[in-house]
């Protein structure tokens, strides 16, 4: 892993070059309280973006915000799991880069300038962005601690906003279509592979509503300890069953 310093946006891609396209991918599950004011977010966003929303099958309104939204994102409807929609979210996607970004999370705000800098250097194959869990309460702040610790042993999750290359994510073949424990999979492959990821800075936000539901104890049973259960071979339909009790 390789950290990365914040980037000048000019010259960064090389003289002559135009900056890379990017793809934000984004699963979305009975998000409509949540999607407008992401993609109002994303829309702000300074640099070359394409917006790829996925939907899981809502029962509310989220896929139909989504399509009405004036900054006008691809909306595609895909069943199976948030891995399966990534992975179609991935398919139809044209930029250089890849972002998978959860819909109760942000990108800073200079995200395309800090993934234009680390897609001009040929050994970073991909990562995640530094993250911070927002909130001012001192729970939010104690799990940004422990994120960040986790991220210099190289252990991450998708919502620190997972980015890679275009053409890594086709060497990796995707997600696998895990019920539980696809993204760290994922992250374990992207980390077995030639060259370096990189902690972009920023920070991304991330919101800690759902560690905040079941508490400190709980979310590092599920952090940890589900972890080291996968890693041990546990398969991960069991392992679902458990990170449903914990939750």
């Amino acid at each position: 892993m390789r950290g990365l310093n914040p980037p000048e946006v000019s010259g960064v891609a090389g003289v002559g070059d135009a900056p890379p396209l990017v793809s934000v991918c984004v699963p979305t599950l009975h998000e409509e309280q949540q999607i407008a004011s992401l993609l109002d977010h994303l829309a702000g966003l300074d640099g070359s973006f394409e917006v790829i929303v996925v939907d899981g099958g809502s029962r509310d309104a989220t896929a139909q915000l989504a399509r009405d939204d004036p900054s006008r994102p691809r909306v595609v409807v895909q069943a199976g799991g948030r891995a399966a929609q990534l992975n179609r979210a991935a398919a139809s996607a044209t930029g250089e880069i890849l972002v998978f970004l959860h819909a109760d999370s942000r990108l800073p705000p200079d995200a395309h300038a800090t993934l234009t800098t680390a897609w001009s250097d040929p050994e970073l194959v991909g990562g995640n962005f530094t993250l911070r869990f927002d909130g001012a309460d001192r729970f939010s702040r104690l799990l940004g601690v422990i994120y960040g610790l986790q991220r210099r042993l190289g252990y991450y999750y998708g919502d620190s906003t997972l980015w890679v290359r275009q053409s890594t994510f086709a060497a990796l073949g995707g997600f696998r279509e895990l019920p539980i424990m696809d993204d760290y999979d994922f992250v374990r492959r992207l980390e077995r592979l030639p060259g370096a990821t990189a902690a972009l800075p920023g920070p991304a936000t991330t919101s800690s509503r759902r560690w905040q539901a079941i508490g400190i104890g709980r979310t590092l049973l599920s952090w940890w300890v589900i972890r080291w259960l996968y890693v041990a071979g546990v398969p991960a339909p069991r392992l679902a069953r458990l990170y449903r009790a914990v939750r």
